[in-house]
C-alpha cells in the first residue's frame, strides 16, 4: 500500500470535500497524512489520519476580496491573498513532503506556492478543484463575470469581443504573481493564467454535468468526479423535529463576505409564508437578526439532514452548498456576491434546477419571488443528481489515483 500526503488551503470549504476522498484511500489500505487548518487536526486525527497544522503564517492570511468595490479589485484582492499565501505554503509543503517521504501528494488548487512545489519536486502528485474552473474553451463562457454560454451569433461575437479583455483583467492580476512564486522555484513561467490546471498529473474536478457545462472533450489530466460531500459529525437540535411546515435552508459563507443581509432579506420575504426558514451564518452572529416565528438562525447546523426535508435552498451561490442541495434533488436560488459565485448561480440557471438573484438586486420581494419560481425547478435539480451520483464521488477519486499516481508511483520504484 501507498502513503498519501493531503495539503489544503485554510479553508473548510475545500477541507471537507477532501475527507470522504482520504477516507476512501485509507479504507483501501492506504496511509493518510493531512497538513490543514490547525483546528481540524483533532478532526483529521479522529479518521485515522496522521495530521498536522499548515502554516500558521498561511491562516494568518485572510482573503479581502468581500470589501472590493467592484469585481476587478475583488478578483486581484483574491490574487494578492493567494500569493501572500504561497510566500509560505510552498515552503510548508516542501517540509511536509521531507518529513512524511509519501508515494503521492494531493494539493488544494487554491494553495498557489504548494501545486508549484509539488511540481517542482518531480514525485506524483494531483491538485482537486472545488469550484468552477477558469478553463478557458471556445466552447463556454470567459470565466469570472457570470455570462451565459453563448447563443447563435450574438453570443458567440459577445465572447470574441470581450472575452479577451475578461481574460486579460485576470491575467494582468493572476499570471506575473503565481510567475514569480514559480521561479523561485526553478520553474518555468506559464503563459496563460489558466495553465495552472494543466500541471497536475491528475486533477480531480468535483462536480460533474449537468451542472457544469458540456465540453466536447477534456484536458486528459482532469476528471471529474461529482460532488464529495461531507460534513462534521453533530445532531439536530430538537425543536427541528417539531416542525410542521416544509423548510427552506438559506446559507452564507463560511469565509467572511458581508453575506447576512441574505439572512436578512429571507427572514423578512418569508414571514408569514408557508415555510419554516432555517438559516446557517457561520461568518456572523445570530443575535443581528429580528427573527419571525416560522424561522431559526444558527451559526452552523449540519446541512445534510435539513436538506433532506426541504423543500428548496437560497444560497449564498458556494459550490458546496449549492451542490450539496443539488445533489439531494433540491432547486436552488442562488444569489451570488462575489469570488466564483456569479459562476455557480448561472450554472443554476443554465440547468433549469433552480434561479439566479444578483446580490445588487437582492430585496425582499424579489427574493420571494425568485424562490418561487426555483421551486418549481424540482425536476432539473434532480437530473444534476444523477448526474452527480453517475459521476462516481469518492469511489471515482479515489480509483483515479490509484490507477493514475500510485500505480505508476510503483512502477517507477520498481
Amino acid at each position: 500500500m501507498s502513503h498519501i500526503l493531503a495539503y489544503t488551503s485554510p479553508a473548510r470549504g475545500h477541507l471537507f470535500p477532501l475527507i470522504p476522498i482520504l477516507d476512501e484511500l485509507r479504507a483501501r489500505g492506504h496511509d493518510v497524512s493531512v497538513r490543514t487548518l490547525a483546528s481540524e487536526v483533532p478532526l483529521m486525527r479522529s479518521h485515522g489520519f496522521s495530521a498536522a497544522a499548515i502554516n500558521a503564517a498561511v491562516e494568518a492570511i485572510a482573503l479581502q476580496d468581500w470589501s472590493a468595490p467592484n469585481q476587478r479589485k475583488a478578483l486581484a484582492a483574491a490574487v494578492r491573498g493567494f500569493c501572500d499565501r504561497a510566500e509560505y505554503d510552498a515552503e510548508d509543503l516542501r517540509r511536509a513532503v521531507h518529513e512524511e517521504q509519501p508515494d503521492a501528494v494531493v494539493v488544494d488548487i487554491n494553495s498557489w506556492g504548494a501545486l508549484a512545489a509539488a511540481e517542482q519536486w518531480g514525485g506524483q502528485w494531483a491538485a482537486f478543484c472545488p469550484y468552477p474552473m477558469a478553463l478557458r474553451s471556445t466552447q463556454v463562457p470567459p470565466f469570472g463575470p457570470g455570462w451565459p454560454p453563448a447563443q447563435g451569433a450574438v453570443g458567440r461575437v459577445r465572447d470574441t469581443l470581450l472575452g479577451p479583455i475578461v481574460i486579460g483583467t485576470v491575467e494582468k492580476q493572476m499570471l506575473a504573481p503565481l510567475n514569480l512564486v514559480r521561479s523561485r522555484l526553478g520553474l518555468t513561467p506559464l503563459n496563460h493564467s489558466d495553465e495552472i490546471f494543466a500541471r497536475p498529473p491528475l486533477l480531480l474536478y468535483l462536480t460533474a454535468e449537468p451542472f457544469e457545462y458540456h465540453r466536447d472533450s477534456w484536458p486528459d489530466n482532469i476528471v471529474m468526479v461529482g460532488p464529495c460531500d461531507w460534513e462534521p459529525p453533530s445532531s439536530l437540535p430538537p425543536w427541528i423535529a417539531e416542525i410542521e411546515q416544509p423548510i427552506v435552508l438559506v446559507t452564507t459563507s463560511s469565509e467572511f463576505q458581508d453575506d447576512g443581509r441574505l439572512v436578512r432579506a429571507a427572514l423578512e420575504a418569508l414571514d408569514g409564508e408557508p415555510f419554516h426558514v432555517i438559516a446557517t451564518l457561520p461568518s456572523g452572529n445570530p443575535r443581528d437578526f429580528d427573527i419571525p416565528d416560522n424561522a431559526h438562525v444558527e451559526r452552523f447546523l449540519p446541512h445534510g439532514p435539513l436538506l433532506d426535508r426541504a423543500v428548496g435552498a437560497i444560497t449564498h451561490g458556494g459550490m458546496g452548498a449549492t451542490q450539496k442541495a443539488l445533489a439531494r434533488g433540491v432547486p436552488v436560488c442562488a444569489v451570488p456576491f462575489g469570488r466564483d459565485q456569479f459562476e455557480v448561480a448561472r450554472r443554476v440557471e443554465v440547468a433549469q434546477a433552480g434561479t439566479r438573484l444578483p446580490a445588487r438586486r437582492l430585496n425582499p420581494d424579489k427574493l420571494r419571488t425568485a424562490l418561487g419560481e426555483a421551486l418549481t425547478k424540482t425536476a432539473g435539480a434532480c437530473r444534476v443528481a444523477e448526474g452527480f451520483k453517475s459521476a462516481g464521488g469518492p469511489v471515482a477519486s479515489a480509483d483515479a489515483i490509484e490507477r493514475r499516481l500510485l500505480a505508476s508511483a510503483h512502477s517507477s520504484a520498481g
